[in-house]
């Protein structure tokens, strides 16, 4: 394997180490925890996670010029890059995009939509063009299913993008295979400045030729936004482990072989699985909270398997309190469902205290999770069908020939 330290001429021009400034492309299990798009394990250090990704906490003046959020403020987005340019353009009024997107390995879960109504919010407060790839191939590579299994995904998947309620005048919805004709091409524009070498020092051996070649595909989604609307800066809100694929993109970006800046990027830290501290999968067999759960269901999965920080008894509980950064129905509404910043504060010092008892706490997080779930299936139940649904949402063809175009792609006359 190549020395993940080891830089590239680009890199040594730009004055950065590895894939653009990280000290290590891949964090893989030598401090206790794995952290790859593809695996994530153990319990996770997120300060030295982002230390050796190379990428800079958010400081408070940036959490202050960004949207208002409690992801934000509250530090579940608590990393990022170029940030600084994308608040300039944002303050500015001046064209800046937002990346984020969705892999259709199964059913949408509470993890899946929180980059998606962050990135929501960000459109809502600053005009921001949204781009949504769906990565249908990556999964079909990376995932024991079939296309015809991947394809249902998508299409149950898409319902829940388009629930979310983003402004299809500013919004993109990109679909791999259905876009190919886009796609592709980008990407095998950007795959002649990708070695084997890189590729493998940030995700290590590939099972197939198909995903040693799929982080082209990934930079193409990440540099559409300039490709087809002209340089801006672009943030990604991502969890962690899918930082990698930033990196390499802003790798290739530096190339200078195409008209486009460095993406940014916000990471993101995991939702915690219901069992306790981890990554929510819908892939494994921690429960999980689906996006069409009915309120019986939620409240049913939440009495039965979220993990709590109080005590063994009642008595003792009163006595000593609970421990609310290791109960995973607080550590939800800290996320986001609590959007009440005295409320949450109230309901901490009522736990911590031991006035409020485990039972009642999962009792607030059901109350604030079907409400939010609620609002979500409204919405998606509201939708007509699929095809009709996503076409203002798709490439024009207006928007197609100017990014191939950018990507100094010919096409046939």
């Amino acid at each position: 394997m190549t020395n993940p330290t080891e830089t590239s001429e680009t890199d040594e021009q730009h004055g950065d180490h590895g894939a653009d400034g990280s000290r290590s492309d891949r964090h893989d299990g030598d401090d206790g925890f794995t952290v790859t798009p593809y695996e994530v394990d153990g319990e996770i250090d997120y300060e030295k996670l982002v230390e050796r990704f190379g990428a800079d906490p958010l400081t408070d003046e940036q959490i202050e010029g960004l949207p208002d959020h409690p992801l934000l403020r509250r530090g579940t987005f608590y990393a990022g890059r170029d940030v600084d340019e994308y608040l300039e353009a944002a303050q500015a009024g001046d064209p800046h995009a937002v990346v984020t997107g969705r892999g259709p390995s199964g059913p949408m879960h509470l993890g899946h939509v929180v980059p998606l109504y962050l990135a929501r919010r960000f459109q809502e407060a600053t005009g921001a063009t949204v781009y949504l790839p769906i990565s249908d191939d990556e999964k079909f590579l990376a995932k024991k299913q079939s296309f015809e299994s991947i394809g249902a995904h998508t299409r149950e998947n898409l319902r829940d993008l388009l629930a979310v309620g983003f402004d299809p005048e500013r919004t993109r919805i990109v679909v791999d295979t259905a876009d190919a004709d886009v796609i592709y091409p980008i990407a095998v524009r950007l795959a002649k400045h990708l070695t084997p070498a890189t590729v493998e020092a940030v995700y290590g051996n590939q099972d197939t030729v198909g995903l040693q070649f799929y982080p082209a595909v990934q930079a193409t989604h990440l540099l559409l936004p300039q490709l087809v609307e002209g340089r801006q800066p672009t943030l990604v809100p991502i969890a962690v482990d899918q930082d990698p694929h930033v990196r390499v993109c802003r790798d290739v970006a530096a190339k200078e072989a195409l008209p486009v800046e460095k993406p940014g990027a916000l990471l993101g830290r995991f939702l915690p699985s219901l069992a306790g501290p981890g990554k929510m999968s819908s892939s494994d067999d921690a429960p999980s909270i689906e996006l069409t759960d009915d309120a019986d269901t939620v409240a049913e999965t939440i009495r039965e398997h979220a993990y709590t920080g109080g005590r063994a008894t009642v008595e003792a509980h009163r006595e000593h309190g609970g421990d609310p950064a290791t109960d995973v129905p607080f550590q939800y509404l800290r996320a986001f469902l609590e959007p009440d910043d005295d409320r949450l504060a109230e309901i901490e010092e009522r736990y911590r205290s031991g006035e409020l008892l485990s039972g009642e706490l999962k009792e607030i997080l059901i109350d604030r999770l079907t409400g939010f779930l609620a609002r979500h299936q409204e919405r998606r139940a509201a939708l007509g069908g699929l095809e009709d649904e996503l076409e203002p949402y798709r490439l024009t063809s207006g928007e197609r020939e100017r990014a191939l175009a950018s990507a100094g792609v010919a096409r046939l006359p």
